[in-house]
């Protein structure tokens, strides 16, 4: 019994050996610094030119936005009235984004009364549409209240630096925009409190328009692996 507990601690220490140094080794290629450029006007300018590419001002006309994540959380957002049904397994919460305490809660198509079922569920539908939603409409959040930005250039080419200093679920993290000669994003670099590595990239690609009148980016890939959002729908 001895010698099968030694056998088993040190393949646990070689295993956590191998994760710390792949780690480390990930951390010498991939992290990178947040940079430092110029805020104010010239940051802003930018901004409005990447909103205008995208055509921010019908994304914010918009009724609707459907898409499920992961093909577990499904989500119908009505942007007009600032609430967004959230539905996985046997649960919807009807969460009100601007009055979170106000939202209402259902299993199994019956309402959940005060407790701590109810608490968690809705804890769980605003943590999740805080970062699905990101992954759907994150363009669309560079001059959001709360945001700070910064012009960086670049071997000769412009890029925006937006950190979220308060709001969503993770205030404080970064992202460096890359954009086109268009104005259109095709990925970002981030920093985030979620990931230990700094600069991390994800890009941005295949903008369709839709109903709504505005393109969104239908592939999103993470560490070469696509972010999984499907049934994506706008209803104008």
């Amino acid at each position: 019994m001895k010698k099968i507990f030694r056998f088993l601690l040190r393949s646990l220490l070689v295993l956590l050996g191998i994760l710390l140094g792949a780690f480390l080794v990930l951390k010498l290629i991939y992290n990178e610094d947040i940079p430092q450029g110029t805020s104010g006007k010239p940051a802003d300018e930018l901004a409005f030119k990447i909103l205008e590419a995208i055509d921010h001002k019908k994304y914010t006309e918009a009724k609707e936005i459907h898409w499920t994540f992961r093909g577990v959380n499904r989500y119908e957002w009505k942007l007009q009235q600032n609430m967004v049904d959230v539905f996985w397994d046997d649960y919807r919460v009807s969460y009100q984004t601007q009055y979170p305490r106000t939202s209402i809660a259902f299993k199994n198509g019956q309402r959940l009364e005060k407790g701590e079922e109810r608490d968690e569920a809705i804890a769980y539908a605003a943590q999740n549409f805080n970062n699905d939603s990101f992954w759907v409409i994150a363009p669309h959040k560079i001059m959001d209240i709360g945001t700070t930005r910064q012009l960086i250039e670049k071997d000769g080419k412009q890029q925006l630096l937006v950190t979220y200093t308060s709001g969503g679920s993770t205030p404080g993290d970064s992202y460096l925009w890359q954009i086109d000669d268009n104005y259109q994003p095709t990925g970002f670099k981030m920093w985030v409190s979620i990931i230990p590595l700094g600069g991390i990239e994800a890009q941005w690609s295949d903008w369709e328009m839709t109903a709504g009148g505005f393109p969104l980016s239908r592939k999103r890939t993470f560490f070469g692996l696509e972010v999984p959002v499907t049934d994506l729908k706008v209803i104008p």
